[in-house]
């Protein structure tokens, strides 16, 4: 949380002075120093959830959203190089049926590329939300969970397709699986 602290700070997320102070109030009260803790990363991410718009949100989350699986960038990178210079619905096609085949499994709804409206839409079933909720491991609501998610299926788009997306909205039905999957729509701009 303190890299999301730093970025906070800078002028371009808009974040008044006053309002930082609640963040580093809560890193000081809650974080063991070198270590972090789930109590301060509850405390912390309840505040934003408080005290952020959606725009920061989004934006923080863009940044620093979770389960990015950085761990694979390797193999995003590769599948890159190796299809860079398709086009983007050709490399979208690919990757859902190699590497991000996951997404294919994951819901009953597709993966859809609207190059008219230039946006991406992405159906995802994760139950990790509910899973942390009910072991009392997360204190915010599944609304702002999956928000934080988006910036991870942003992460893992951009980084394999090689395309700059922004996030347009997350719609959480209120029970996820396969039927009705949590819906990412990102805009696609660059």
């Amino acid at each position: 949380m303190r890299t999301v602290l730093k970025s906070m700070q800078m002028e371009k997320y808009g974040i008044p002075k006053n309002v930082i102070t609640k963040f580093e109030h809560v890193i000081e009260k809650h974080y063991v120093p070198n270590k972090g803790s789930r109590e301060g990363d509850n405390k912390f991410k309840e505040a934003m959830e408080k005290y952020l718009s959606k725009e920061q949100l989004f934006h923080l989350w863009e940044q620093h959203g979770g389960c990015q699986g950085t761990g694979r960038d390797k193999e995003r990178k590769a599948f890159f190089n190796a299809h860079a210079d398709k086009p983007l619905h050709k490399k979208l096609e690919i990757f859902l049926k190699t590497i991000g085949n996951g997404y294919s499994t994951a819901s009953s709804k597709s993966v859809i590329l609207d190059t008219d409206k230039n946006i991406l839409i992405v159906p995802f079933t994760c139950n990790h939300g509910f899973k942390h909720m009910r072991e009392g491991t997360i204190t915010t609501s599944l609304q702002f969970y999956y928000e934080n998610c988006a910036g991870g299926r942003l992460y893992e788009f951009q980084k394999a397709l090689g395309i700059k997306l922004k996030i347009k909205s997350v719609e959480v039905p209120s029970e996820i699986n396969y039927e009705s999957p949590v819906i990412f729509t990102f805009d696609i701009i660059g």
